[in-house]
């Protein structure tokens, strides 16, 4: 899409009711945050980062023969 495509667009989104203009904005706002904004990560994100990071600490890490076993038998 072009720049003046935009502008186009933007200057309908003027025309429509305030509900679609609303809705308008905030799918703008997500699209933003998920190209140039900082992801945060929901409660059972985190939960599960700890987790992790825990094992790594405890030393419950795969060995590097089992990784590349895996990856074998899965062909990556």
């Amino acid at each position: 899409m072009t720049k003046h495509s935009i502008e186009i667009l933007l200057e309908r989104v003027a025309s429509w009711p305030e509900e679609a203009q609303d809705e308008f904005v905030k799918s703008l706002a997500e699209i933003e945050r998920k190209h140039a904004g900082v992801y945060r990560l929901n409660d059972e994100e985190r939960a599960a980062v700890r987790r992790g990071l825990a094992d790594m600490r405890a030393g419950r890490l795969a060995s590097d023969e089992a990784v590349a076993s895996l990856f074998s038998r899965y062909g990556a």
